[in-house]
């Protein structure tokens, strides 16, 4: 199995360096639920819970081949080096295998990215003539590796802020677009459409309009390919749909949720760009009145206020920082609060995402399964939805929903934690 990465940052040599480290047996996949993650099969007994990569027929670590494209011509050791992640000790372990990993020449378009200057760049006449050489390129990555399929996830940088217009409303539009080289059609665009043309599973880990679009989605439907976005779930905003969760079900109010960070990485230069920015902000702001819905809890969330800052800061490198000020109230209105200060480190936290997204799209498309992949939310900032349905928030409700997927993929009944039988015995006590 392939995964190709487009944009080989901080974010994908994190990846590609842990997963080769932890093949030589000298690292653990933590955070990664397909590798460490356990599922329940069954009633709530000690044998009943094997580790899901034990239940469901996933990829082995070891069968998966990496590649991608940057627009800088940096090997992946070099790329990882810069990135400043992981320290040289991890990297010395695998050094030959990352610079053997050299990224092909990005299709890049500046005006979605002000803020970096790409040099590793494809040269072409129309889009359509850069989606066929991003196609060129998959073909030749499969046929050189040996791989049977493969899985594409975008690792790039946040593109400025774009609306769907009518270029992105039918697949005709959008190709027709591509060949008079529309100003809307994004190269994360360009990488979704050659990836759901040759029917690679595709998934959108920045903020992006990519395969948001019913042009995008009328495609993978006639490719029967999977999609799923978007934006990872990471530092702030896991911590989000961790906490206010728990204040929903106590039913606590929240008056006000103030959120800032600081991280210095290519994504926060990037962020630096206040188009860029607005992307972003835009994903991180939808979290809490989806957790909260105030229209049905006006007494609670209705006057809530939400801000949200990123701030540049290169000094702090990958190691973001959050920190979150919330403002609730309880018993008679009186108020109290909450502060949390995240010191985590981005890449860290996204690595393992990427893998089991990898992981999990590439199941899906075995199982037979196309289209928006709703259920792995559990993932992703802005979870994409089937027909405009309002996205699951709370992680826990979203953890339940990708379990029960995979047991229904594997045959099984739906699992909840209030089975009636379960209590039965209980019940007739009374």
């Amino acid at each position: 199995m392939g995964i190709l990465l487009p944009g080989m940052g901080a974010v994908a040599t994190t990846l590609i360096a842990g997963v080769l480290a932890v093949r030589k047996g000298g690292a653990q996949p933590v955070g990664s639920l397909t590798q460490m993650g356990n599922i329940r099969t069954g009633k709530r007994t000690a044998n009943n819970y094997p580790k899901i990569k034990h239940y469901v027929p996933l990829a082995d670590l070891d069968d998966i081949e990496f590649g991608g494209w940057d627009v800088y011509e940096d090997n992946v050791y070099q790329a990882a080096l810069k990135a400043g992640v992981l320290d040289a000790r991890t990297l010395e372990t695998v050094r030959p295998e990352l610079e053997a990993l050299v990224p092909m020449k990005a299709a890049f378009d500046r005006h979605y990215v002000k803020n970096l200057d790409g040099t590793h760049i494809k040269s072409f006449t129309t889009k359509h003539d850069l989606a066929e050489q991003v196609i060129d390129d998959i073909r030749t990555f499969k046929a050189t590796r040996g791989c049977s399929r493969l899985v594409m996830v975008w690792c790039g940088s946040t593109e400025i802020y774009h609306e769907p217009s009518e270029t992105h409303r039918t697949l005709a539009a959008f190709e027709e677009g591509l060949h008079a080289n529309a100003a809307n059609i994004a190269p994360s665009m360009i990488y979704a459409y050659a990836a759901l043309k040759e029917g690679v599973p595709f998934v959108n880990g920045a903020p992006n309009l990519t395969v948001d679009v019913p042009a995008l989605l009328e495609l993978a439907a006639i490719t029967g390919t999977p999609v799923a976005g978007k934006d990872f779930k990471t530092g702030q905003t896991l911590m989000k749909t961790i906490v206010a969760p728990g204040l929903s079900a106590r039913a606590l109010g929240v008056r006000g949720w103030f959120s800032t960070n600081i991280l210095g990485n290519r994504d926060g230069l990037v962020l630096d760009d206040p188009d860029n920015f607005r992307t972003k902000e835009v994903s991180k702001l939808s979290v809490l009145e989806d957790i909260f819905h105030p229209e049905v809890n006006p007494e609670l969330y209705g006057d809530m206020y939400h801000k949200v800052r990123i701030n540049y800061y290169p000094p702090a490198g990958d190691n973001k920082e959050s920190w979150d000020n919330i403002d609730i109230f309880g018993w008679l209105g009186y108020p109290m609060q909450i502060k949390i200060n995240f010191l985590c480190r981005d890449s860290i936290l996204a690595a393992p995402l990427v893998l089991d997204l990898a992981l999990f799209m590439d199941l899906a498309k075995r199982a037979g399964m196309s289209g928006v992949q709703e259920w792995l939310s559990f993932y992703l900032k802005s979870p994409q939805t089937v027909d405009d349905l309002r996205p699951e928030h709370d992680i826990f409700k979203q953890l339940v929903t990708l379990h029960n997927t995979l047991r229904h993929i594997m045959g099984e009944e739906p699992v909840t934690d209030a089975a009636p039988d379960e209590y039965q015995d209980a019940a007739e006590a009374f």
